[in-house]
């Protein structure tokens, strides 16, 4: 794989928020020579009002699987001319790393990562901020959709409330209950043991829904095999970090770990 012509980078968006949040990140990236996309999942491709407008009667969105959103994602990789680099927040992170390790990816990013299957999220900030969306005892049939209270908890906390509010407009959207079941399962699965393309994972400190200590963790399961694998906590970071006023400083860091790699 040669990695120093790897100009492409795919971003990958988590559960509940739209892919339009990427644009501050794409229009940064490209500012540097590469060209990106952020292609939203199926049946997202809208303005979050117009999602919003769907809830709770989305059935197709409703309906979604975690692995059609793997197979999405994939089949958009592999459409390109070279293998790019994969950036990936939350779910997303998940996804990205499921995608390296199919060796479909020249790098991957995973920011704050739901951590694949085997890696237990027991921590209590986890269950907390997730619980909700797993759907239990409600129909799958309907999307759910973040209340703000619920927001501020799992990915704004510390900002001030002007912000949290602004954030909270612009980007949450309804999602599926199916796909986030589908995090719990081996649909989520990796094999940790297999060489790899340059993988760096990320977290905050004040990260409440993918506390570091579980990134930390999910980085462990890595062994040191050959294959480039890192990882770097910030201080001060949320699960919003795409969206906080350092979001620039995690993406120079991320574009000096690439050049490093070269």
């Amino acid at each position: 794989m040669n990695f120093a012509h790897a100009r492409t980078v795919v971003f990958i968006t988590g559960a509940f928020v739209s892919h339009f949040g990427w644009d501050p990140w794409k229009d940064h990236f490209e500012s540097k020579g590469f060209m990106c996309l952020a292609p939203p999942w199926p049946f997202k491709d809208a303005s979050p009002d117009e999602l919003r407008q769907r809830h709770p009667h989305d059935l197709e969105l409703a309906t979604l699987t975690l692995g059609e959103v793997i197979d999405h994602y994939a089949a958009i990789v592999q459409s390109l001319q070279e293998r790019p680099i994969v950036i990936g927040h939350s779910l997303g992170g998940l996804i990205t790393q499921v995608i390296v390790n199919r060796g479909l990816a020249a790098a991957g990013v995973a920011i704050h990562s739901v951590p694949p299957f085997g890696v237990i999220p027991y921590a209590l900030s986890f269950l907390r901020a997730g619980w909700k969306a797993l759907g239990l005892f409600t129909s799958l049939r309907e999307t759910y959709f973040m209340s703000f209270k619920d927001w501020q908890y799992a990915f704004v906390n510390g900002m001030p409330l002007a912000g949290q509010q602004q954030a909270y407009q612009q980007n949450v959207i309804p999602e599926s209950k199916t796909v986030v079941r589908g995090g719990l399962t081996r649909v989520a699965k990796v094999d940790f043991e297999k060489p790899h393309a340059p993988l760096l994972l990320t977290s905050g400190s004040e990260d409440r829904i993918i506390p570091a200590r579980l990134n930390y963790r999910n980085f462990k399961r890595y062994p040191q095999n050959g294959s480039v694998t890192e990882y770097k906590e910030f201080t001060g970071r949320n699960h919003f970090v795409l969206g906080q006023s350092t979001w620039k400083e995690d993406a120079d860091y991320i574009l000096e770990w690439l050049a490093r790699l070269r």
